[in-house]
C-alpha cells in the first residue's frame, strides 16, 4: 500500500510541475464545481450518513458527478483542488481514521489526473458538429471514466483484500453489482457536468439539484435492498427470495419449463461455533452465500433460508443439469479454505466442510413454493440420513399434511 501511494504521489507531483498556466475561464470553471459539489454535499450529508451507517463496504458516495467533471474540463492542479474541497468536507462529516482518509483521498486523486491525462491528449474537445466527431468525442469520455474508474477498483479494491480478516471474495473486493451500476451512474452524471460546464456553465445548477434528488433515490434503493437482503450473509433472506420465488415459478407454470429447488444445508455446523466461536461461524455462512452466488447462473435465485441452511431457485433446468448443480455447489463448498479467528481472536483456517443437500422439481415433487420447499426439505433430511456430504432428490411422493 505504502508503494502504491508513492507511485500516486510521485505521479501527481510530476503532473502538478507540468500542468499548463491557469486562465480565468479556469477559476470560473473551478468555482462553479467546488460550489456545486458543496451545495450537494451538505444538503444530503444526513442520507450519506445514514447510507454509511448502513453500508458495511466501500459506499458509493456520488462526488464523482463533481471529481470526474473536474477531470474532465479543469487543468490538474484545479482538479486536485476540486478533490481537496470534496474531500475535506467529507472528513468533517464521516469522522473516518485518518490513514483512511488519506488514501482514498491519493486514490481520488490519481484517478483523476490519469483521467485527465487521458482525455486532453485525445483533444481538442467539443469542436465537432458531425456525427462522426460526436460518436469520436463519445468514445473519448467513455475510455476517460475506464481509466478512472479502473485506477479506484485496484486502489481501494486492493485495500479491501488486504486489509480482511476472512478471505476476498468478488463481491465484498469489487462490491455488488447495484454499486457499480451505481458509480457507473454517477460517472456518467459527471460526464454531463463537464459538458454543461464547457457548453451552458449555469446549467451545472441543474445537476447540483439533480445530484440531491439523485442521492436520496439511492437511499430509498438502498432501504428497499435492506428489507430483501439477509444482513449476515449479503444475499436474500427469506422474504425477498420468497417473492422473486413465487414470481419465477408462475413464470415456469405459464411456459411450461422445469425448474428445482435446491436446499443445501451445513453439515455440523454447530461443531464450528462451539469450536471457533459464533464470529467463525458468521465468516463461514459468508463465505459459503458469495460461493453459492458464484458457482450458480445469473438466473438462479440463493437465498438464505435462516440457520446454517440456505436455498437455491433453478428456473429452465432439466434433471441431469439439476443434479450437475448440485454436485458442483457440494465440491465447491468442500474445497473451501476459509480464513477466521478462533475463541481466542488468534488466525484460524476452516477447510473440508461437506454439505447435504436436498433436491425437489417442479412439478414432479410439488407445484407450489411451499410443496417444493416441504419436499426438498424431506430430501435433505435422507441425505443426512445416507451418511451426509451428498445429494438427494425428494421421494416421489410425499405424505400430504393432514387437514385441519
Amino acid at each position: 500500500m505504502l508503494g502504491s501511494e508513492g507511485l500516486a504521489i510521485a505521479v501527481l507531483a510530476i503532473s502538478l510541475a507540468h500542468s499548463q498556466a491557469l486562465v480565468s475561464r479556469d477559476w470560473l470553471n473551478f468555482g462553479i464545481l467546488a460550489a456545486g459539489a458543496t451545495v450537494h454535499i451538505q444538503l444530503t450529508q444526513r442520507q450519506e450518513e445514514r447510507r454509511r451507517n448502513r453500508k458495511k463496504t466501500v459506499l458509493i458516495d456520488l462526488t464523482a458527478v463533481w471529481t470526474f467533471s473536474a477531470a474532465m474540463i479543469l487543468p490538474v492542479p484545479l482538479t486536485l483542488l476540486v478533490i481537496v474541497v470534496v474531500r475535506l468536507q467529507h472528513w468533517f462529516i464521516a469522522r473516518r481514521p485518518a490513514h483512511n482518509f488519506i488514501f482514498s483521498s491519493i486514490t481520488h486523486g490519481f484517478a483523476a489526473v490519469l483521467a485527465h491525462l487521458t482525455y486532453t491528449a485525445m483533444g481538442p474537445h467539443f469542436l465537432g458538429t458531425g456525427w462522426g466527431d460526436f460518436l469520436a468525442e463519445f468514445g473519448a469520455i467513455v475510455l476517460t471514466a475506464a481509466i478512472y474508474e479502473a485506477i479506484q477498483i485496484f486502489y481501494v479494491g486492493g485495500a479491501l483484500a488486504l486489509g480482511m480478516s476472512s478471505e476476498p471474495t468478488l463481491r465484498n473486493v469489487l462490491g455488488s453489482p447495484a454499486d457499480n451500476m451505481l458509480e457507473a451512474i454517477t460517472v456518467g452524471l459527471g460526464a454531463v457536468t463537464a459538458i454543461l460546464l464547457a457548453v451552458v456553465p449555469p446549467m451545472v445548477v441543474v445537476m447540483a439539484v439533480a445530484t440531491v434528488v439523485f442521492n436520496r433515490l439511492a437511499e430509498l434503493d438502498q432501504l428497499q435492498n435492506d428489507v430483501r437482503t439477509d444482513p449476515k450473509t449479503g444475499i436474500l433472506n427469506m422474504r425477498g427470495w420468497s417473492e422473486s420465488a413465487e414470481r419465477a415459478l408462475e413464470r415456469t407454470a405459464r411456459s411450461s419449463d422445469q425448474l428445482a429447488l435446491l436446499m443445501v444445508d451445513l453439515d455440523h455446523f454447530k461443531w464450528i461455533n462451539d469450536t471457533y466461536g459464533h464470529p467463525a461461524g458468521d465468516d463461514v455462512l459468508r463465505t459459503v452465500a458469495q460461493t453459492l452466488d458464484e458457482v450458480t447462473r445469473p438466473s438462479d435465485l440463493v437465498g438464505r433460508f435462516g440457520g446454517e441452511e440456505f436455498l437455491i431457485l433453478l428456473p429452465d433446468i432439466d434433471e441431469e443439469a439439476t443434479w450437475d448443480a448440485a454436485e458442483r455447489i457440494r465440491v465447491a463448498i468442500a474445497k473451501l479454505h476459509i480464513v477466521t479467528t478462533d475463541k481466542r481472536g488468534d488466525p484460524a483456517t476452516i477447510a473440508d466442510r461437506t454439505t447435504s443437500i436436498g433436491v425437489a422439481r417442479h412439478p414432479r415433487h410439488g407445484d407450489t413454493l411451499d410443496r417444493l420447499l416441504q419436499s426438498a426439505d424431506a430430501a435433505v433430511y435422507l441425505a443426512k440420513e445416507n451418511g451426509r456430504d451428498q445429494v438427494c432428490f425428494a421421494p416421489d411422493t410425499l405424505t400430504p399434511p393432514a387437514a385441519p
